[in-house]
């Protein structure tokens, strides 16, 4: 009987195979980046292919909210179809805020697919600098 190699789990290979009928999940397609600068809480999520109209933004309790769907287009019954892959697909990210922000002043924009949510820090949440007395010991 022939050896046959030993060859590591590839988890992301696995799910890559035609044969095996798994709905393919990418967290890359909507993957979400946060970041902070010095007044504000800027969001970025990567939404290719989705109308800002079908994209909801919410704020709420120190918490972001993205949701987002494409509607499948309606086939044709002229067309035969022998591949058919355009589909409903539809994305929900949701992640606590690094700090306090103004939830009514929250604005968002999209463009070349990726949406951007800016979020202006409140008092609380900006950084407030305290200057340090140095105290001078004398020998």
């Amino acid at each position: 009987m022939p050896l046959i190699p030993w060859r590591p789990f590839n988890l992301d290979r696995f799910f890559d195979e035609d044969l095996i009928p798994l709905p393919k999940i990418s967290l890359a397609e909507s993957a979400m980046d946060v970041y902070e600068t010095e007044k504000e809480v800027v969001a970025e999520v990567n939404a290719p292919g989705f109308n800002p109209d079908k994209i909801e933004v919410s704020v709420s309790n120190g918490v972001l909210r993205v949701k987002g769907k494409i509607e499948e287009k309606k086939e044709e019954k002229k067309k035969n179809y022998w591949r058919k892959e355009i589909r409903h697909e539809s994305f929900e990210r949701m992640t606590r805020l690094p700090t306090a922000v103004a939830e009514n002043k929250v604005k968002a924009s999209y463009e070349k697919g990726v949406l951007k949510i800016v979020m202006p820090k409140t008092e609380k949440g900006k950084p407030k600098e305290k200057k340090v007395k140095i105290e001078v010991k004398k020998p």
